[in-house]
C-alpha cells in the first residue's frame, strides 16, 4: 500500500505528491520541522514540539501554516491512514513558494509538508549495543536552538562515521563538545554527575532532553549543565545521546576509547526504562 503523506491541506499517495520548485525550503532551505515519536499509535511529547515549532517560526518571522489543533488533527489522521502504531511524523514547514530572492517575500503562504515512518523505537540493536562515534569540528552555522531543514552539515558527518566504520558524530568547537549530529550529548562522570551542554544558541532544545532530565531529576540523579570536552568524555564511566527517534541511547566508544567495559552503562539503560515508561503513559 502507498504511504499517504500531508502536503498543503491535501491527504495524497507519496506517488502524488508535489510542491512548488520555487518553494524557499527547496532553493534556501528556509524552513523549519519537527520529528514527533509514535508509541502504540499515539504521539510522544507533542505539546512541547509545538511549542518548539512555534519558537523556531517565530525566530525566523515565518508565519504558521495552522493551529495546534489541527496541527495535531493532520497527525493523529495521517497516523490512521497509514496505519502506524510505532515509529515518526516528521512535519516541515517552510516560507512557500516565490520568486528568488534572498529577501522574504511579501504574502508567501507557508507550505507545510507532513510524512509518517513505521520503525521499531523501543526495542533496537542501537540501543542494546551502544553506539560508537567519532570527532568533529562543528560548522553548523550558528543558531541551531533553531531546528532548521538545513541539515547538510549533519549528513556529511554522519557519513564520515560510516566512512570510519562508527555510528555517528559528536561535533566539537572551541575545545568543547556541542551536540551529535542529529542528538543532544551526555557524559556520566566517574562520580555519577550527568553532564550535558547547557542551552543556548550552540545546541538544538530538545524536547526529550527536557523530558530526560526532568526524569533524571525526580529519579534523585544529579545534573550538571556546562559543556565538556571530548578528554572528560573519554575519561567518564558512561555516555548517552537523546533523541526524538532514539530516545535515550547508549555511547560506548568516543573517538577510539571505550568507555568502561564497552557495553551500555547502567545510568543510560535507567534513564531509557525510565523514559520509555513515562513516554508509553503520557502519550497521547
Amino acid at each position: 500500500m502507498s504511504r499517504i503523506v500531508y502536503v498543503n491541506g491535501a491527504f495524497v499517495a507519496e506517488a502524488e505528491a508535489t510542491i512548488s520548485v520555487f518553494d524557499r525550503g527547496f532553493l534556501m532551505a528556509d524552513g523549519v520541522y519537527e520529528v514527533t515519536s509514535v508509541l502504540d499509535g499515539r504521539l510522544v511529547d507533542f505539546a512541547g514540539h509545538m511549542a518548539r515549532l512555534e519558537r523556531s517560526l517565530a525566530e525566523l518571522e515565518m508565519a504558521a501554516p495552522a493551529g495546534r489543533e489541527e496541527l495535531e488533527s493532520i497527525h493523529r489522521e495521517l497516523l490512521a491512514r497509514n496505519g502506524v502504531t510505532e515509529g515518526l511524523v516528521y512535519m516541515q514547514v517552510t516560507r512557500g513558494a516565490a520568486d528568488r530572492d534572498f529577501l522574504y517575500p511579501d504574502g508567501a503562504a507557508p507550505s507545510l509538508v507532513l510524512f509518517t515512518q513505521s520503525k521499531p523505537l523501543i526495542d533496537t540493536p542501537a540501543a542494546a549495543r551502544g553506539l560508537k562515534v567519532i570527532v568533529l569540528d562543528d560548522i553548523r552555522w550558528g543558531r541551531r536552538d533553531i531546528k532548521t531543514v538545513q541539515l547538510l552539515a549533519p549528513s556529511m558527518a554522519k557519513m564520515a562515521a560510516k566512512a570510519a566504520g562508527k555510528d555517528d558524530a559528536w561535533m566539537v568547537e572551541d575545545g568543547f563538545v556541542t551536540e551529535g549530529t542529529s542528538n543532544n550529548a551526555y557524559i556520566v562522570t566517574r562520580d555519577g554527575a550527568i553532564v550535558t551542554r547547557d542551552l543556548s544558541h550552540s545546541i538544538l532544545h530538545g524536547i526529550t532532553r527536557a523530558a530526560v532530565l526532568r526524569l533524571a531529576r525526580e529519579a534523585q540523579m544529579r545534573i550538571e549543565e556546562r559543556p565538556f570536552t571530548i578528554a572528560e568524555a573519554q575519561d567518564a564511566a558512561e555516555a548517552f545521546v537523546t533523541s526524538a527517534s532514539s530516545f535515550v541511547q547508549p555511547v560506548v566508544e568516543i573517538d577510539g576509547t571505550a568507555l568502561g567495559d564497552g557495553t551500555p552503562g547502567p545510568v543510560a539503560r535507567r534513564l531509557r526504562e525510565i523514559y520509555v515508561s513515562e513516554a508509553l503513559k503520557s502519550a497521547v
